[in-house]
């Protein structure tokens, strides 16, 4: 795992991503703390919170192509076997949409109600 790349997909985030991050630090006060492009073991998720061992992906255009679509499900299968839940959004959605999205992961944290 290299800091330097971690940094680096950082630095080149895309708009969609830009989006939900914004909305996803405004979820720090409910306690959630998010980590954008950290290394969790091989991988680097777009948004990681290892209290909630929640992984967010923001897929485009190429995760439609096989080759894409099975490297995603690896890459799943490997996140969800070290105690994971992996949700993914399409890139689209963020674009007037990154407000519900991050309510929706916020209804995903919470605990259930007795």
């Amino acid at each position: 795992m290299s800091i330097e790349r971690a940094r680096a997909l950082r630095k080149n985030a895309t708009e969609p991503e830009k989006r939900l991050w914004k909305a996803l630090r405004l979820l720090r006060h409910e306690g959630l703390h998010f980590r954008r492009q950290a290394p969790v073991g091989p991988y680097y998720p777009d948004f990681a919170c290892h209290r909630a061992k929640l992984i967010i992906e923001l897929d485009g255009e190429p995760h439609t192509r096989p080759k894409q679509m099975k490297h995603d499900a690896e890459r799943t299968r490997f996140l969800e076997s070290i105690g994971y839940r992996v949700i993914r959004f399409w890139n689209l959605e963020t674009f007037g949409g990154e407000d519900e999205i991050a309510q929706y992961i916020l209804s995903l944290c919470r605990p259930p109600p007795p």
